[in-house]
């Protein structure tokens, strides 16, 4: 499935500083002159290679899933693969998405990054979709806030999870409470449409269960006996995809419905959900097991994720409002399917590069200082940093100081003593 190196990438520590996984780390007072490991400057904490890849390599699924959706009625097996990747693609991607979460807490930088890096882009994006639809094809379509259109559900979602943080980690058994929840939106069909906060509830136990994840866990998945094993479990899964493709309703998939809006009674309901988390699990699984260790070629694109997710939409919806894929019928051909997947990946690539990123921070990430507080003790702890920061930078430049006499390139030596480090 994917080519996996014999150099293994350290997972990243269980910090706070783990908590968002899409920007690089800050740099640290004490190593930022150091160098790195490859002998280059370690100006940042180093991102780990095996997480970067799983993000595009799910959000590479993401937008293949969305090319194949107009095409899924002419073809079984595109379906069929459609309904295997819509199983796993979202839950990896939460599930890491939780796992970079642990750190949060309610301290002014991680809130303020919270709603510079979510709420935000939130509410830009929301905006920018009705507008999009509205200007399109639905001059009557709202703009309302809270009725999340098409992509930027996840948006809020990751926003409503990462607030609840705090009492995930304070539960002594959070992911059985969690699944709870899950199956008590999966029959309750009045919750409604704010928020869209029935996805956010469904999909609320693989968030959790990222909280809850240790590196530990990640190195015992990939152990070789797994990795084999998550080989034929994969294949099967394709194959009953395959069959039950014509049978399942593939709504199913998309954690939006109560088992009543679906046509089925409540009890249906649940054991619905309870087989698809075990499925979507084992996909998931299965999923990263198999996704590289090492630094590839794709491995940077891993850090803009989020502007392809919520860049690709429009796109997608252009596809579909003007006609694009009537005006082309041979791709509903093999061949035309092959060409659709290939162009499918290669966009969620452009979208991850930095010329895209750059263009789009200014939504995606924007400073905003003017709207917060200057946090006292973050001020403090950056002025007690500084004094060290410049101690640091000092000695690594080369200059030795000995007896109160400065001597420059390392090469003096002060009564037998060595002044090079």
């Amino acid at each position: 499935m994917f080519q996996v190196g014999h150099e293994r990438s350290p997972l990243p520590p269980t910090g706070p500083d783990a908590a968002a996984p899409s920007t690089p780390s800050a740099p640290s007072a004490s190593k930022a002159s150091r160098p790195g490991p490859g002998g280059g400057a370690g100006g940042a904490k180093q991102r780990d290679a095996f997480f970067d890849n799983a993000k595009f390599l799910a959000i590479a699924l993401v937008v293949v899933g969305h090319a194949w959706r107009p095409v899924i009625d002419d073809s079984r097996a595109v379906l069929a693969a459609y309904n295997f990747v819509y199983a796993f693609h979202m839950p990896a991607f939460i599930v890491v998405s939780g796992y970079f979460s642990r750190g949060f807490d309610m301290r002014p930088s991680r809130v303020r990054r919270l709603v510079t890096g979510v709420l935000v882009p939130y509410l830009i994006f929301e905006t920018a979709y009705s507008l999009f639809r509205k200007a399109a094809d639905s001059p009557e379509h709202p703009i309302s806030l809270l009725d999340p259109w098409y992509l930027t559900w996840f948006l809020i979602a990751l926003f409503v999870w990462r607030l609840t943080t705090p009492v995930w980690k304070a539960l002594r058994r959070p992911l059985p409470v969690a699944l709870g929840i899950a199956l008590l939106a999966s029959v309750s069909p009045d919750i409604g449409n704010d928020l869209d906060l029935q996805r956010v509830l469904q999909l609320l136990p693989f968030f959790v269960l990222g909280l809850c994840l240790r590196p530990e866990h990640f190195e015992r998945v990939r152990r070789r006996e797994v990795r084999l094993l998550s080989v034929p479990v994969a294949a099967a899964a394709l194959v009953f995809a395959y069959w039950s493709g014509p049978r399942m309703n593939f709504e199913w998939f998309y954690h939006n419905s109560s088992g009543q809006e679906l046509g089925v009674p409540w009890w249906i309901g649940i054991a619905m959900k309870l087989a698809m988390f075990a499925c979507s699990l084992v996909l998931t699984v299965c999923f990263l097991v198999w996704v590289p260790r090492r630094h590839m070629w794709f491995t940077a694109l891993g850090a803009g994720t989020l502007y392809a997710y919520l860049l690709h939409g429009f796109l997608v919806q252009a596809s579909r409002i003007f006609g694009w894929y009537d005006a082309f019928p041979w791709i509903t051909t093999p061949a035309g399917i092959v060409v659709l997947t290939i162009g499918a990946a290669a966009l969620a690539a452009l979208l991850c590069t930095s010329p895209v990123r750059r263009t789009f921070r200014f939504a995606m990430e924007p400073r905003m200082d003017w709207l917060f507080k200057r946090d006292a003790a973050e001020a403090a702890r950056q002025r007690s940093a500084a004094p060290a920061e410049s101690a640091e930078s000092a000695d690594s430049s080369g200059t030795a100081v000995s007896s109160g006499t400065a001597v420059s390139s390392g090469t003096a030596r002060a009564a037998g003593t060595s002044g090079s480090r």
